[in-house]
């Protein structure tokens, strides 16, 4: 796995598609018909629907060393991602102009409304008249975000406490990465068939978006778009493309088989280091959307998140991990890889998002806003990373600097052109995500090594063995994207104790155990450390059959979640000889901090996963499903109906926390600790009607920080190029003046993450 590869054959392969930048609202209403509006809009209002590194393109203002920009003798072309509104599932009328304009579609969405294209640039602003039309992308590049780690979560405590133990058995992990060494020790399932646990393997990245749709690539006039729902030999074909299983070196980069093995590997067979996973009986889906150097396309991302969703049955998907992230500089609402992540939620899983490891500028102060894409998105569970300092003994762990802070900083110009930030609260939860030891990718010889290691020699972890025994050799990694599987095998074991869990009661579930960290604010460590056994405690004592009738619509809101003569078990948990008090703080609305027994003992509206509810806005996300297929073809996004969002009862923070001010620790920037004495006080408000549609707690514009902090207007890290989430540059996530990452950093850095 030589990593002397040309970097800029790299780059031109897989910069294809990606980061799309400004995507206008959501449209609240969708039409049932099929019929697109052609109306134009006026040059200016169409230019504003186009991100500014396309209108730079466009323009002739740049372009050149840009993979999705090539001039030739017929003039300028450009790669782009196309966002549609969402009212013709097909985008008929859409591919056509594409093609008229002398363009071509390489691929259409379901995660999302939008097409993978090749334009004339000078078209690029015709298309974006169109009324059907939302936004328009440049293609750039997107990248990497009892064991120690089974005591440190509470994970051993939850097994032991149940017979059989949970290890989330028959729960499928889709991680989305840069594969997975499905041959590894830590993946083989030596409980029975001695097989390896990793279901399935697809690669996205093996294909650009010309040989996907099978056409010459930067020829116009051609829709090549695959309707593999509609056309099922057409589905066979594109199924074979990105079929991996058979690979024999899935992961040369090594991050993709690490956050597989933290989720859900087994400790290796010999060796002294005990690195079990925490669903070390969970099933491993592996998608490839990052290649060799842990770089890839945020439209492979997009196809990826597609296929997960449409295979989400047949392996039994219910967790989705995304340890990769993109810049969060575009509100939640138009960015794709939100949208996608959201889609997803919708169709039932559950989606963790590793935050970003931005949480310090380059000059040592703390950065909030710091939160990247699809992190930034609100039905997402968000996961900063924590730094354990190496005990078992949870009262010093304390918030990683570098794990990126809150509130999301991404941005949307409203109907009347004025920019609204989205300031929401996030992360959601921190896990432990500094020096963890897990399965260190090779080939199957053992003799070539992942990019990473050979990169980073002193990440390699010894086994306790003098030669190393192929699959069964370690590493170390810190970061964000670390802490995330430690959530996501976390989830599959609360779902294999109860599987009616919907999405968004899973991550409440996540919060309101969590364990406040002493002298961390709410957008520094969200509800608090991650309590594994609490949040599978919690999740036992409710109903085990609330799938069914929540899926028929007739859980109405306010009914029972406990079974009969069923009670909530105590807040706290007991772990390793000490007493975890549990926060009971759970995110709602975006900006909300509600809490109560009343979460749990009735069915709240905001449990929903097709329900999106943000400040004063809601709206349902509703999966339209092709009839003869049964596969998912696209999702129509209507208004909320008009319903209970919050039970009477449930307990509201809100305002008893004040408005943000750095100086005073209020509002966002209260000690997540703090919360549980203002529940105690009286202080906290009880919900009477239960409706909650406000802008909740806000980080107003004007709040003044200090002399060594840092409001960031989001992560901009020129490109879209990310360093790899998996290594913690704790003096090397180096920022330029102009806000472009310094890869070249990386070789003079310390990779070890925090002491």
């Amino acid at each position: 796995m030589s990593n002397n590869k040309n970097f800029t054959r790299t780059l031109r392969a897989f910069a294809a598609a990606a980061l799309l930048s400004t995507i206008a609202l959501l449209s609240a209403n969708v039409n049932d018909s099929y019929a697109q509006t052609t109306s134009a809009i006026s040059v200016a209002a169409a230019r504003q629907k186009v991100s500014v590194d396309m209108l730079r393109a466009v323009d002739f203002q740049t372009g050149q060393n840009l993979s999705w920009v090539k001039d030739d003798k017929a003039g300028r072309l450009v790669k782009a991602l196309v966002i549609a509104d969402g009212s013709d599932l097909e985008l008929t009328a859409l591919r056509a102009a594409v093609v008229a304009v002398g363009g071509s579609v390489y691929y259409r969405y379901v995660s999302v409304s939008g097409l993978s294209v090749m334009l004339p640039a000078n078209q690029v602003v015709s298309i974006a008249q169109r009324s059907d039309v939302v936004t328009i992308s440049a293609n750039r590049m997107a990248s990497k975000s009892d064991s120690f780690l089974q005591n440190i979560t509470g994970a051993g405590a939850a097994n032991r406490s149940r017979t059989p133990a949970l290890r989330g058995s028959g729960v499928g992990i889709a991680v989305l990465d840069s594969g997975v060494m499905v041959t590894h020790g830590s993946l083989i399932d030596r409980a029975a068939t001695n097989g390896s646990r990793v279901k399935k393997s697809v690669d996205f990245t093996e294909v650009s978006d010309a040989a996907l749709a099978k056409v010459k690539d930067w020829r116009g006039g051609i829709d090549a778009s695959l309707a593999i729902v509609e056309d099922p030999k057409r589905r066979s074909d594109f199924e074979k493309q990105i079929d991996a299983d058979a690979f024999t070196e899935p992961d040369e980069y090594g991050h993709g088989t690490f956050v597989a093995a933290i989720a859900a590997g087994n400790s290796v067979l010999s060796g002294s280091e005990d690195v079990t996973g925490v669903a070390s009986a969970a099933g491993i889906i592996s998608v490839k959307v990052l290649n060799d150097d842990g770089l890839g396309q945020v439209s492979d991302v997009l196809a990826g998140i597609d296929w997960v969703i449409a295979n989400r049955v047949k392996y039994n998907i219910r967790v989705m991990n995304l340890s990769l992230a993109t810049d969060s500089a575009e509100s939640y609402r138009t960015d794709p890889l939100c949208r996608a992540a959201r889609s997803a939620v919708a169709a039932g899983i559950v989606v963790v998002v590793a935050a970003g490891n931005y949480g310090q500028s380059m000059d040592g102060r703390e950065r909030y806003g710091s939160v990247t894409s699809p992190a930034n998105e609100p039905s997402v569970i968000t996961v900063g990373a924590v730094n354990a300092h190496a005990t078992t003994t949870r009262s010093d762990d304390t918030v990683n600097l570098f794990s990126s802070r809150g509130p999301t900083r991404g941005a949307y110009l409203d109907a009347g052109g004025v920019r609204r930030v989205d300031n929401l609260l996030k992360p959601d939860l921190v896990a432990p995500g500094n020096k963890l030891v897990s399965a260190m990718a090779t080939d199957r010889s053992g003799k070539s090594i992942n990019g990473i290691a050979e990169q980073n020699p002193g990440l390699r972890r010894s086994n306790g063995q003098n030669k190393p025994v192929v699959g069964e050799q370690l590493m170390m990694l810190s970061g964000t994207s670390v802490a995330a599987p430690v959530v996501a095998g976390t989830v599959a074991l609360m779902l294999e104790a109860n599987p009616g869990l919907t999405p968004a009661l899973v991550k409440a579930i996540l919060q309101y155990s969590a364990q406040p960290l002493d002298n961390a604010n709410l957008l520094q460590q969200g509800a608090g450390l991650l309590n594994t056994k609490g949040a599978v405690d919690l999740a036992s004592a409710l109903r085990k059959d609330i799938a069914r009738p929540f899926a028929a619509s007739a859980l109405a809101i306010g009914t029972s979640l406990l079974p009969t003569g069923g009670t909530l078990p105590l807040p706290q948990t007991a772990l390793d000889g000490q007493i975890i008090r549990w926060g009971k703080v759970v995110y709602a609305g975006g900006t909300q901090i509600l809490s109560g027994d009343e979460l749990f003992k009735k069915f709240q509206g905001f449990h929903q996963h097709q329900l999106f509810w943000v400040k004063d806005r809601v709206t349902r996300m509703d999966a339209v499903v092709n009839a003869s297929s049964g596969l998912v073809i696209g999702f129509r996004v209507t208004a909320g109906s008009s319903q209970s969002l919050v039970s009477a009862g449930v307990v509201s923070l809100t305002s008893a926390i004040g408005p943000s001010q750095y100086a005073a620790k209020s509002g966002a920037f209260t000690q997540t600790s703090f919360l549980i004495f203002r529940l105690a006080d009286g202080t906290a408000r009880i919900l009477g009607s239960g409706v909650v549609l406000s802008e909740g707690v806000v980080l107003s514009e004007g709040v003044v920080l200090s002399e060594g902090v840092v409001l960031s207007e989001g992560v901009v890290l020129g490109a879209g190029v990310v360093l790899s989430e998996g290594v913690v540059l704790s003096e090397g996530v180096v920022l330029s003046e102009a806000g472009q990452l310094l890869v070249g950093a990386a070789n003079q850095a310390t990779l070890y993450g925090e002491p």
